[in-house]
């Protein structure tokens, strides 16, 4: 992940008019929003359904009345859910009115998510799941909770009984109304915008995509996992079960070894390089963490080469900042990664 001036930058001095821009690991939609903002149609693809939900949410071009509106029409056609989660952790996690409400609503988006109303009426419930208790109660639904990660039921709730934390009522159309208010007040012109869930090493997953002109992107750094279990709750929300699912497929790359890591790597440019324009700006932006022993710098060269892109220069960029700091109400530890690169390539 990398913040919005990065591929603001690499757009805003290159860019012509319906140039399409593409990133394979798109995340929550990065550079899906930088390209926004410059007037750029885009693609993104993530094997992540969370992380394309809430990307997918960067394109529509909606009003806070609109969205609220559409919550409500849900609401008024699920007057009662007919599957509520049972159990210690979803007592805890949730008042029972509040849960309602959001079966409610959970289960009329997954009946239909055709519009552009109910694509970020969803982002805005995946982003107020869970996070911290408040004083207005405009924030998030849950208990005290970290905002970045679901807590696993059994330490959550020792957690809470331990602090006495009860959760709060919380008029769940206010905090849609809030946010929605919040984040769609100013918005940049609608563009084109194709959101996808698909495997970046697949070649099915580029299938019938406009030419591309620039591929902005961070692909997983090598023994960086990410834990789908990690984001239960939101998965949850999605459509999955209402409990962890350690058997649930792992689509992250293989770590076992640097060589198998940049044969993926290798696919994944090779499948870019077959969408995008004879003279294409690929640009990537790749690191390291400490607890493996690599060179990341000769990783991604190594797999640009096996690809076929002509590498133009590499740049540092600095260190990542983890950002992560309500992580530490749970007690978790996070993986300090070293210095960065941006890669830049040409077709």
């Amino acid at each position: 992940m990398f913040p919005l001036e990065f591929p603001l930058g690499v757009l805003a001095r290159r860019r012509q008019p319906k140039q399409w821009v593409l990133d394979p690991f798109c995340g929550r939609g990065t550079t899906t929003f930088a390209a926004r903002l410059l007037g750029l149609p885009s693609v993104g693809l993530d094997s992540n359904p969370l992380a394309a939900a809430l990307a997918a949410a960067k394109v529509p071009r909606v009003s806070a009345r609109q969205v609220l509106a559409t919550a409500r029409y849900i609401l008024h056609q699920h007057p009662e859910a007919s599957d509520i989660p049972r159990g210690a952790f979803w007592r805890y996690v949730y008042n029972p009115t509040t849960l309602g409400q959001l079966c409610r609503l959970r289960e009329g988006l997954l009946e239909s998510r055709d519009t552009e109303a109910r694509i970020v009426l969803r982002a805005i419930l995946l982003g107020a799941l869970h996070g911290p208790l408040s004083q207005n109660g405009t924030s998030y639904f849950s208990n005290q909770c970290p905002r970045t990660y679901a807590p696993k039921p059994r330490y959550a709730l020792n957690f809470w009984k331990s602090r006495g934390l009860t959760p709060p009522r919380v008029d769940v159309p206010r905090v849609i109304q809030s946010r929605a208010i919040r984040y769609l007040r100013e918005q940049p012109s609608a563009v084109n915008g194709i959101l996808r869930v698909g495997d970046a090493r697949s070649l099915h997953a580029y299938a019938d995509l406009p030419p591309i002109s620039y591929v902005i992107t961070s692909p997983p750094y090598y023994g960086m996992r990410t834990y789908r279990q990690d984001q239960w709750l939101r998965h949850w929300f999605l459509g999955e079960p209402a409990a962890v699912d350690y058997s649930a497929k792992d689509t992250d790359f293989a770590h076992s070894s640097p060589d198998a890591f940049i044969r993926q790597l290798a696919d994944v440019w090779k499948n870019v390089r077959g969408v995008c324009k004879r003279d294409a700006m690929l640009v990537v932006r790749f690191g390291g963490i400490h607890d493996r022993k690599c060179d990341p710098v000769a990783m991604l060269k190594e797999s640009l080469s096996l690809a076929n892109w002509n590498l133009v220069t590499i740049r540092s960029a600095g260190t990542a900042l983890d950002g992560r700091r309500q992580a530490s109400q749970f007690l978790e530890t996070t993986k300090t990664p070293r210095l960065e690169y941006d890669f830049y390539a040409i077709r």
